[in-house]
């Protein structure tokens, strides 16, 4: 029997999709006009009291609205962080009720456009959320459960994103397989074989390596330099000169870490290290960054920069907002130097997902490529020099999630 109450979410780092299926293929609800995906991003606008979901929230911090922006929240889930209370102007909110509006957002969205209500949901999830921390990761899905539960759904299951993936992305080609899910916090490999019209999933593996993660390690390595990092702080007393302290640059270029960052006591922190620093007018930007919260433009700037260098080669870090003419050239040869350590963590980890299988790189036969974040031509390189003789092939990078898991909906099976 073919279940209609239960929506299809795939709750992504960068992006969220959600679908049902409709005539016994899988519709893609359009939770923005004219996109198949919603950016994953909040705006807590504390001039009108609202909360800004999606495209709304991205142009409400472009459009330089009074408010607190949070972008990558599903990097948090298991971490303390996500259950302590936050003071937002005029509420205190903990980031678990902060996600919840977000999902029931997308709840209410896809109900007036399907003309239903939606009492079950199955969401994708990363095999694992944090790498190497079982406690940690049972915490990540009770933390999403929460959300999916506080957000109206009655119940909630919950299916392995790259095996969704494999539902909907491998055609009737048979033949042994490998899923390769690179999303904006996740790197997912599920291990299949396509016979007589089915899929059979062999293994799963996955790490904690995502695009956010290639966003950090770019403007750690490109952008950080501008505002300070690596520049000397000379001591008080003495002639001593140490490098300013790391923390501080590292959290800046995290998504998710940057909201935190605009305190009080981390501004008086810059403007000392300003007083000190060697190259004063790096501290003078990195102080404008924080004091007029631009840590999210940073972080868009760089993101675009690496879409354009992946697709034409060269990509601008257009850093204009923080100070005129500021900008940074980001070419796709620097930029695979750059993601040197990243690409092969993820290499390795599709090469662990065929070891826990037994199966040798030669006997994979397709690699499928899905995830935003998997069209980096570094890192589908990677994978694919483990496996030269595979066919590489590009599914709906950004829907073969959900449409798989709108599939596995249809049917009851998790």
């Amino acid at each position: 029997m073919t279940r209609t109450d239960t929506l299809a979410i795939d709750f992504g780092t960068s992006n969220t999709a959600a679908a049902v299926m409709v005539a016994g293929k899988p519709h893609i609800i359009p939770l923005e006009v004219g996109a198949e995906t919603m950016p994953t991003a909040i705006f807590l606008d504390f001039t009108k009291r609202q909360t800004l979901v999606g495209e709304a929230a991205v142009s409400a911090l472009i459009d330089g609205r009074d408010g607190r922006f949070m972008r990558a929240l599903k990097s948090v889930l298991g971490t303390p962080l996500m259950h302590e209370k936050r003071q937002f102007l005029n509420e205190r909110l903990t980031l678990i009720e902060i996600v919840t509006r977000l999902i029931a957002g997308i709840k209410a969205r896809a109900e007036a456009h399907c003309g239903q209500p939606f009492s079950r949901v199955l969401s994708g999830r990363p095999v694992h959320f944090k790498t190497r921390d079982p406690e940690r990761d049972a915490l990540a899905l009770a933390d999403l459960e929460t959300c999916y539960r506080a957000a109206g759904f009655e119940a909630v299951d919950f299916l392995f994103e790259p095996a969704a993936a494999a539902l909907a992305a491998v055609g009737d080609t048979p033949g042994l397989g490998l899923i390769v899910d690179i999303g904006g916090g996740t790197s997912d490999f599920s291990l299949f074989t396509r016979e007589a019209g089915r899929t059979e999933v062999i293994a799963s593996h996955g790490i904690r390596m995502g695009g956010t993660d290639f966003d950090r390690a770019l403007s750690i390595a490109h952008v950080m330099p501008l505002f300070g990092k690596g520049t000397g702080l000379r001591a008080e007393f003495g002639p001593a000169v140490h490098e300013a302290p790391v923390a501080l640059f590292h959290d800046l270029a995290s998504w998710e870490k940057i909201p935190f960052l605009y305190t009080g006591q981390t501004l008086r922190e810059v403007a000392r290290m300003q007083k000190v620093a060697e190259a004063p007018e790096k501290f003078a930007r990195l102080h404008s960054v924080l004091e007029d919260h631009l840590g999210h433009d940073v972080a868009f700037a760089v993101e675009r920069a690496k879409i354009g260098a992946n697709k034409n080669g060269q990509g601008r870090i257009d850093l204009g907002i923080v100070e005129k003419g500021l900008s940074e050239t980001l070419t796709a040869e620097a930029m695979s130097d750059t993601l040197t350590a990243e690409t092969a963590q993820i290499a390795n980890a599709a090469s662990q997902t065929l070891a826990d299988a037994g199966v040798a790189p030669s006997d994979v036969a397709r690699i499928v490529l899905v995830g935003g974040s998997s069209l980096l031509s570094s890192v589908s390189g990677a994978v694919h020099a483990l496996m030269p003789e595979a066919k590489l092939e590009y599914s709906n990078a950004f829907t073969a999630v959900v449409d798989g898991l709108a599939i596995a909906a249809a049917h009851g099976s998790t």
